[in-house]
């Protein structure tokens, strides 16, 4: 079964291959930890329609978080019903390897090109250092209101 890498959305992308050796797939799944993929990710790795994916779906109407089912697949921890399935990459690896017998599983992460968005963020954290670098270099400035009313008179030439 040929390779299908999934997208996700900050900074890094998780793939789940159904080839591949398993020491690969320890080596890549430690940085996919921050990864979350949704229910279209999981079509494309499993190579199963989207009907069966959630007929695979641990959930359960009365029930948000209903407890782990090694027979299910797992979605990570929902606070609202409103919210979209979410399901860790190793997860959706477990699955396809104890339950589909899919042989050989991989889990690879992928860096995704930044954004405009997190350029930006980027932009504005670097701004901030460089603020908090000056705040931090400068001489100290007096906490009480008459210790600066007798640095600004020392300041001040006399008339």
């Amino acid at each position: 079964m040929p390779p299908h890498s999934l997208a996700t959305g900050m900074g890094a992308a998780a793939a789940i291959a159904t080839s591949g050796t398993a020491a690969e797939g320890a080596a890549n799944s430690a940085e996919g930890a921050e990864s979350l993929i949704g229910i279209d990710e999981v079509q494309r790795s499993l190579n199963r329609s989207r009907a069966s994916v959630y007929r695979y779906t641990n959930t359960d109407p009365r029930n948000l978080n209903p407890p782990f089912n090694p027979r299910k697949l797992n979605p990570e921890y929902r606070s609202d019903q409103k919210e979209p399935l979410l399901f860790h990459p190793n997860e959706v690896a477990r699955f396809a390897r104890d339950v589909l017998r899919i042989k050989e599983v991989t889990v690879e992460v992928l860096n995704s090109p930044s954004t405009a968005t997190q350029q930006l963020l980027g932009a504005i954290l670097d701004e901030l250092r460089a603020i908090r670098g000056l705040l931090d270099s400068g001489e100290q400035l007096p906490t009480n209101l008459s210790a600066r009313r007798e640095q600004q008179e020392q300041a001040r030439p006399a008339a």
